[in-house]
């Protein structure tokens, strides 16, 4: 009897550790249950696929001209038809999404990584530190997105290099207030008041406490962005700015048919379904990750 007693805790205590989910799996779960969550996910890793097995999809390369087939009708040979180059549409939609992604990811990624450290030197330090940042923020979103991207773009000129800075430099406050705010009401928390009682530095505390407390809107915010970012080069594309021929870029495609539209509707309907699923795929897996990351949806 005492060696069951002995062992009876130690059981228990197996059973318990057993039966908790760990936080990724239960996060991945409740993923899962947004069906339209999974719909976006899928979408994403499928042009992401595309974009990384484009040499290898692609039946023709994206440059190849042959004019005595310009603008066909979508058939076995042209799945997508040809532009008025002779160019093959399928191919050419296939990089595009490489240049759409890169973009959008690496454009993101740099407004991300300034509007973080901005935002959280704003809401750590305050006072007149956070009045120049926060009144640099209200500055740069008094103007339309698009204008401001327009107007750096044309400052350092049109190519595909100068709209990925432009796009980044645009999302910059909507991470920066966004992190701003999240520091606001971490840094009021006891452990943080803890960790300056015992003397800890602020680099210290902000690098080891406070950004990984912020990190969950950053991510849902990030996710949203790319789509954003996404329709932003492809609008300066469609303007001339951006993508240069004869680089693929979606929107650029759209501005070169855009005087087909009658004749060969094909020669935009691909390029433009392309941008329209991407961003919904993105859209939609942001939608799910704030969902299961946010503690405010849980509830």
């Amino acid at each position: 009897m005492a060696e069951i007693a002995k062992n009876k805790p130690h059981t228990l205590n197996n059973i318990a550790e057993e039966q908790v989910t760990p936080p990724w799996k239960e996060a991945w779960q409740t993923f899962c249950k947004n069906k339209l969550a999974l719909v976006g996910l899928a979408l994403v890793i499928f042009f992401l696929i595309l974009a990384l097995l484009a040499p290898i999809i692609a039946p023709y390369g994206f440059k190849d001209q042959e004019l005595s087939k310009r603008l066909l009708a979508p058939s076995s040979e042209h799945w997508f038809g040809t532009d008025d180059f002779g160019r093959d549409i399928f191919s050419r939609v296939l990089y595009g999404a490489r240049i759409s992604l890169w973009v959008g990811f690496f454009s993101v990624l740099g407004s991300a990584i300034i509007g973080t450290f901005l935002g959280i030197i704003a809401g750590y330090h305050g006072r007149w530190v956070d009045t120049i940042i926060s009144r640099i923020f209200d500055i740069m979103l008094a103007f339309p997105s698009i204008l401001l991207a327009i107007a750096v773009v044309a400052i350092l000129g049109p190519s595909l290099q100068n709209a990925l800075i432009a796009i980044a430099i645009i999302n910059i406050p909507n991470f920066g207030r966004l992190v701003r705010s999240k520091v606001l009401s971490v840094k009021q928390e006891e452990y943080i008041m803890a960790a300056k009682a015992i003397g800890m530095r602020d680099n210290r505390i902000l690098f080891r406490h406070i950004l990984p407390n912020s990190m969950t809107p950053i991510i849902v915010q990030g996710t949203l962005a790319i789509a954003t970012a996404i329709i932003e080069a492809a609008a300066l594309g469609f303007l001339g700015l951006g993508a240069q021929a004869p680089n693929p870029e979606w929107g650029k495609m759209l501005s070169d048919s855009k005087q087909y539209l009658m004749q060969a509707p094909w020669t935009l309907f691909f390029p433009g379904l392309a941008i329209m699923l991407t961003v919904l795929g993105f859209n939609l897996m942001g939608d799910g990750l704030r969902d299961v990351l946010d503690p405010k949806m849980k509830q």
